[in-house]
């Protein structure tokens, strides 16, 4: 299981990989699960955080990147089971209730294809039992009650509500703001709002942090984030 760690000691755990990632942060306060994939990865979910050498294994928070179910569609079974809250931006909550938030805007051809295709068929394939989110972010903030050295920033664009979590101001989870499945390319196939998205880049340039960990693919470098977000800023605002 790939596992990292800040300077201060915060270890940070994937427990999900392939289809979606999904990031377990244990504190002295309790486990902190992001995103938590696939009804179908709900099994291997729980085996792997049961995996890990753990004072207790049960969820006391979970935080949603964003609401697109493959990211989200396990928060209604573990928030029931382990009577964890669930924390997401205010923007998406209406998502949550109703259990399916539209599929994002492909970034080039056959991805707007795969959107519109999938938009079509909807819920029926892409929903998730509803839920309730008991913490709604609207703006940058800090997890006090759940340890120190963990923030949230919105990082927009994928779609409205997305938010990142940054982890000792060293290593940001982005959910989709970045993809990790090229080899030098961060930029998403789906996205909302690219401008948004390119804005959200330069945010958490402004962080001190020099990993970044997405919902898809492997670790992203700072390196390749700061020339990714030099390229597209230039490309959207050319002088």
């Amino acid at each position: 299981m790939k596992t990292w760690q800040t300077k201060n000691g915060i270890r940070i755990y994937q427990v999900l990989k392939g289809r979606s990632n999904s990031y377990l942060i244990p504190t002295e306060k309790g486990n902190i699960l992001v995103d938590t994939g696939k009804t179908s990865a709900y099994k291997r979910l729980r085996q792997n955080i049961d995996s890990i050498n753990l004072k207790s294994y049960k969820i006391d928070l979970i935080i949603l990147t964003h609401s697109h179910f493959d990211h989200c569609q396990n928060a209604s079974a573990i928030s029931e089971q382990d009577l964890c809250k669930i924390a997401m931006s205010e923007k998406e909550a209406g998502f949550a209730a109703q259990g399916f938030m539209t599929l994002p805007k492909g970034t080039f051809g056959i991805a707007r294809i795969i959107s519109s295709f999938g938009n079509l068929i909807g819920q029926r394939r892409f929903g998730y039992h509803p839920f309730t989110p008991d913490i709604l972010i609207s703006k940058d903030s800090e997890l006090i009650n759940y340890g120190v050295g963990i923030s949230l920033i919105l990082t927009e664009g994928h779609s409205r509500g997305s938010v990142s979590v940054v982890v000792d101001n060293e290593i940001a989870l982005v959910g989709d703001a970045m993809i990790g499945t090229y080899k030098n390319s961060i930029f998403p196939p789906f996205a909302d709002d690219i401008q948004e998205m390119i804005k959200s880049w330069g945010r958490l340039l402004e962080t001190e942090c020099i990993t970044f960990l997405p919902g898809h693919g492997k670790e992203i470098n700072r390196k390749l984030l700061e020339r990714e977000y030099n390229k597209y800023s230039l490309k959207l605002n050319p002088k």
